[in-house]
Order: structure tokens, then sequence, then C-alpha cells
């Protein structure tokens, strides 16, 4: 099935370069281009894609607002949030992360990983490998002291999960994928993959990111253990 994209930077070149790739993928259908967050909010509402490629850095409503703004709206709930990214140089991902984006991917990425990418989001499922999203996610909770917490992180909310789901969730922070999870406990993938999305509707959690998030700032895991 064709995935619907909102793309969202301002730098021209990189969003022709990327609207192109992305539509002679023939997986993709490119619905609509935002220059600027608060014009990715407008087209969002309007076109409601299922996913919006979002880059961080733009004028007048950056991507992390633009971020927070859609996934508060009850009317994107089905759109998800990808961030396009410099990776390494991108000290505001974790903030992005934080205000409700359901993954990352660089800009030097290949077209092909880009769909994959798109498709692993509008599929709710990890879009790096589980140790990658982890090891990038684990980093910037270490040396990252500039953006508050939400206060949305609440510990008790932990409450709600099963004691099985705690432990698939301290998994999950520690980058296995479902296979492994499986592997661990010694129960089938299906069974992993059924505790993974009870853990994301119990927390709000809209993608495998948000429930790496959840792990650490909720203190069930701390960075480095």
């Amino acid at each position: 099935m064709t995935v619907t994209l909102l793309v969202a930077d301002d730098q021209v070149l990189i969003r022709s370069a990327v609207v192109q790739l992305l539509r002679s993928s023939g997986e993709i259908d490119v619905v609509g281009e935002a220059v600027n967050g608060r014009e990715a909010v407008r087209l969002a509402r309007e076109l409601h894609p299922d996913v919006v490629l979002m880059d961080i850095r733009m004028p007048v409503m950056d991507g992390i607002e633009a971020t927070s703004t859609i996934r508060a709206d009850p009317g994107l709930e089905g759109t998800r949030v990808l961030i396009l990214t410099t990776f390494e140089e991108d000290e505001y991902l974790l903030a992005a992360l934080r205000a409700g984006a359901d993954g990352f991917i660089g800009k030097g990425a290949e077209p092909d990983e880009i769909v994959r990418g798109v498709r692993a989001v509008r599929d709710g499922e990890s879009l790096l490998s589980p140790a990658a999203t982890r090891s990038l996610i684990g980093r910037y909770l270490k040396i990252d002291r500039t953006v508050a917490p939400t206060g949305r992180y609440d510990a008790r909310r932990l409450e709600e999960l099963t004691p099985r789901e705690r432990e698939i969730l301290v998994l999950v922070a520690g980058g296995l994928s479902n296979q492994e999870i499986a592997d661990e406990l010694v129960i089938s993938p299906f069974t992993a993959k059924t505790h993974v999305n009870n853990m994301m509707t119990k927390l709000d959690a809209p993608g495998r990111a948000q429930l790496v998030i959840w792990a650490y700032e909720s203190g069930l895991v701390t960075p480095g253990s």
C-alpha cells in the first residue's frame, strides 16, 4: 500500500532532492511540501498524511514545536513524524523525540533507506536497528540537560504495565528487537510484538523510539545500565 508523505524542510535543494527520490520509488506518494514548521502543521491538518518527514531547524516554527503540535492534535492521531536529521550534529534530536517524534533518519541516507524508514514509521515499527536507536537516545539522555523533561514520563504510569511488560520495556531500551526479546524470554516473536504494542497503547507511545524514551525518562532504566 502506498504511503502518503508530507516533507518539511526549509532548504529547497534538500527538500526537492528528497521529494524526487521518494516519488521515483513508486512506494511513496508525496502529497505536500512545507518550508517551515507552521506550514507543516497546516498542511498536515489539511492533507492528513501517513507520515511527516520533518527537519528540525526551520524558520517561523521549528520541527520540535511542529512535531509537538501535530502529536497533540486529536485529528492527526494517525499521522506519524519521522525526523530528518544530521545525527551527530543535531543537539535537538532528543527534544524532538520527547515532543513525540516516531523516529529519525539522516540526511545522508540512501534513497532505499529513507523509503524503508518511512514505511517502518508508518507501520509503527523500529526505524533503525533497535541497538542504533537505543545508543543514540542513550547518548543524548546522558549529555543533554538543556531541555527540561516534559512531565509526560511519570514513573507512576509504569504501574499500568504488567510485570512482564516492564521486563520487556527494559529489553526494548536495551536495544533488543522483537525476535531477540522472544529468544531472551523464550516466547514467540508474535507474543513479544503483542506486549510491545500493548505498552505503546498504555503509555500513549506512538512508536518504539518513544518506549525507549519512556524507559529512560521514567527512571526504569538509567544511562549506562
